[in-house]
């Protein structure tokens, strides 16, 4: 069967199972379509039950004539994940007999499960309810899988029997309110009215794919998403011959049949090209506002997987899945836009004249800089403690790269000096049948973990396996908060008779000097930056096992009180969820290492000195002389699987011990202060063994198997 792809064009497929605006236009009646539009655009029509029953209706019709049998509150719970329980639209009339329904009621309100799900001490196990709400302003889409029934996915909202938060999405969504709120105020005070603020979000998705029988050997993978053993191979990346190279014709294969599912979705998959990592890649949509780029991007995880599957390849979202080379990110592209189109980080012809890009340039910068922590803390997850820094990733260390022209319109500014326009540069490559090339104002650096890159700010720090929906909380509602603080000083000051010209300069002078130290736009994988960053005072939070406690810092607290997005309850649940998922992370991992090196290790190592020691008994029966190199190799083997031995035993006492540790925050520290490195001390002797040993002896594939698969 042809594919949609190589019969008709992308635009007569994109969106196909999407109930998207076209649809709604063909579906619903103009006047609950208009309605349902002033909802989604925020113009204070209320989503009332008549208006829900009809949109029901229409939505109903369409998922029907598109196969749909079931629907489902699709949401996204504290698991990182997202969670759906279907539910057909088969219904009996007052006949008994069969007839499909589907209800406003239905659409707008569900019900689940709350107690089975990570609450962190909101829900008791026994207070079951839980509550799924609509999410209009993100469209429904129908999931469709060979085999199976059709479902229609409504995004949903999580909360508790008490209205207490349980998911990724409505704190997302109230910090774009927030913003929206404080933007709308700044704009209107520089004069310009506009019906709603947007953050944007392009979320790049990294990923790698490896062989589906090498999978299945591993255990390792399998069960943590990860290698917890593996020798360095003969070559790795050093050669960087795998990045932007020619894309293999099993995964372009794999590409092909990706887009053509995402774009069917909705999703505009833009970009994809092979990363610097063997078997790594990398997917790129255009932008979306953050909350429909978050729902997007775990459609797209979830696509990324299943769509491997069918071509005998795994999908692997781990930070760090093999030791040695590049891990994955998922880079958060962030800007703001109005409701008419306008980039409001855009700087212009002339940025230093510029006073509003100016003014919510700094509000961002202002916002990193003061909730640094908080803005390391939205990175944090234990894959990602493998992967930042290391020429791969960006450090621990919060820094804004803004490049050289803004640094210096902002250094002038800030000394009262006129900084001179900058006239477009050109680069000459000196070949008649290249054209010239106009040079962008700075350079990017791919080693800051918050770059600004032209018109956005691009936080290179997020994990690969990671929701999108935490940092742009985190961005959304440090920016508000500074909106906040300079609109609150304009209307002062225009209280008092300041004229706005001068007001704004003073504010915007003002954020340089205070927040002038965040920025860095040098080598942050430098000792000097290490040092230099210690001398600004930059926090330095290295692992997340810290960075969980800045949730419940009173400075943080009161910001997310001030701006609407978490209560008190809420945050102090979120650090005991993160905990409780570090722990148990480990805590898998580890009894998962022990059980490869009790079940898998030993016995083959044992079995190949055994062999080696049979054969040197027989040699030295010909000659004392004969058989030295072998007994050299045995005591090597030897010297790492007593090693091995030992430190697997000292591990296993460390989680039994673990498990008498009541604090959570304590147990936590001791999974990463103690079982780690049991781990990574077995790790170094179970690796030297792989490679004193016959490789077609060892229990699971190798690192050089896995990476160059054909």
């Amino acid at each position: 069967m042809k594919r949609l792809a190589e019969s008709h064009k992308i635009t007569d497929f994109f969106g196909v199972n999407v109930f998207n605006d076209k649809v709604m236009k063909q579906y619903l009646d103009e006047d609950t379509y208009l309605r349902l539009k002033e909802v989604i655009d925020n113009k204070g029509t209320d989503l009332n039950r008549e208006l829900a029953d009809k949109v029901a209706q229409g939505m109903k019709e369409w998922a029907v004539a598109n196969g749909a049998t079931h629907y489902t509150h699709w949401f996204q719970p504290l698991t990182g994940t997202t969670a759906e329980k279907h539910d057909s639209f088969i219904d009996f009339n007052n006949e008994g007999e069969p007839i499909l329904a589907f209800s406003g009621k239905s659409l707008s309100k569900g019900e689940a499960d709350a107690s089975s799900f990570p609450s962190g001490g909101i829900r008791a196990t026994f207070e079951a309810r839980g509550y799924t709400v609509w999410d209009c302003s993100s469209p429904a889409f129908i999931k469709k899988t060979e085999g199976s029934n059709a479902v229609l996915c409504i995004p949903t909202a999580f909360c508790s029997y008490n209205g207490d938060v349980l998911d990724k999405k409505t704190p997302l969504l109230r910090s774009m309110q927030a913003i929206n709120r404080q933007a709308k105020r700044l704009l209107k005070l520089l004069g310009k009215d506009v019906e709603n603020v947007y953050p944007n979000v392009g979320g790049e998705q990294e990923y790698f794919l490896i062989d589906k029988k090498d999978y299945l050997k591993r255990e390792d993978l399998r069960i943590t998403g990860r290698t917890l053993f593996g020798a360095k191979p003969p070559k790795g990346q050093e050669k960087n011959d795998q990045y932007y190279a020619a894309i293999k014709e099993r995964v372009s294969s794999f590409m092909a049949e990706l887009d053509e599912e995402l774009w069917k979705l909705g999703i505009y998959a833009k970009t994809e090209h092979n990363e610097a990592a063997p078997c790594q890649h990398e997917l790129a949509p255009i932008f979306s506002t953050a909350n429909i780029a978050t729902d997007q991007n775990q459609i797209i995880m979830e696509m990324m997987k299943k769509v491997a599957y069918k071509h005998d390849l795994v999908c692997l979202l781990h930070e760090k899945p093999f030791n040695g080379v590049n891990g994955s990110g998922k880079h958060d592209n962030w800007s703001l836009t109005t409701s008419d189109g306008q980039n409001l980080l855009e700087p212009g012809k002339s940025p230093q004249e510029n006073k509003q890009f100016l003014l919510f340039f700094l509000a961002v910068i202002g916002g990193v800089d003061e909730y640094a922590n908080l803005v390391r803390m939205s990175a944090a997850c234990p894959g990602n403690e493998l992967r930042l820094g290391g020429d791969e990733a960006p450090p621990a260390i919060i820094s804004v790269f803004i490049g050289e022209m803004l640094e210096d319109i902002l250094n002038n500014i800030e000394k009262g000096a006129t900084s001179e326009k900058r006239k477009k540069e050109y680069l000459k490559i000196g070949l008649s049948v290249l054209p010239e090339l106009k040079k962008d104002y700075s350079d990017r650096n791919r080693t800051s973990p918050f770059a600004f890159t032209g018109n956005k700010f691009e936080f290179r720090m997020v994990g690969s396996s990671d929701t999108l929906s935490t940092p742009n909380i985190v961005l959304n509602t440090i920016t508000a908060e500074m909106l906040d603080r300079m609109c609150t000083e304009i209307e002062d000051g225009l209280s008092k008779g300041e004229t706005i010209n001068a007001l704004t300069s003073r504010i915007i002078i003002r954020n340089i000097k205070e927040h002038k130290k965040i920025i860095f736009n040098g080598n942050n994988y430098t000792n000097e930056w290490y040092k230099l960053a210690k001398e600004r005072k930059l926090p330095i939070l290295e692992n997340c096992v810290d960075c969980y406690d800045v949730l419940t810092d009173p400075k943080v607290i009161e910001l997310y009180k001030k701006q609407g997005v978490f209560s008190l309850k809420e945050l102090e649940s979120r650090r005991e969820i993160y905990l409780d998922n570090y722990i148990k992370t480990i805590r898998i991992e580890a009894n998962t290492m022990l059980s490869m090196i009790k079940t898998q290790v030993l016995p083959v190592v044992l079995k190949y000195e055994g062999k080696l020691a049979e054969r040197t008994v027989y040699l030295g029966q010909i000659s004392n002389s004969v058989g030295t190199v072998h007994k050299e190799i045995i005591e090597t083997i030897d010297s790492n699987l007593k090693g091995l031995y030992n430190v697997s035993n000292e591990l296993e006492k460390a989680v039994n011990e673990a498990e008498l540790i009541e604090d959570i925050k304590e147990q936590a520290n001791y999974f990463n202060n103690t079982i780690c490195k049991y781990m990574n001390t077995a790790r170094e002797f179970a690796d030297n063994l792989e490679l004193l040993c016959d490789k077609n002896e060892w229990p699971f594939p190798n690192y050089a198997d896995i990476l160059f698969y054909e």
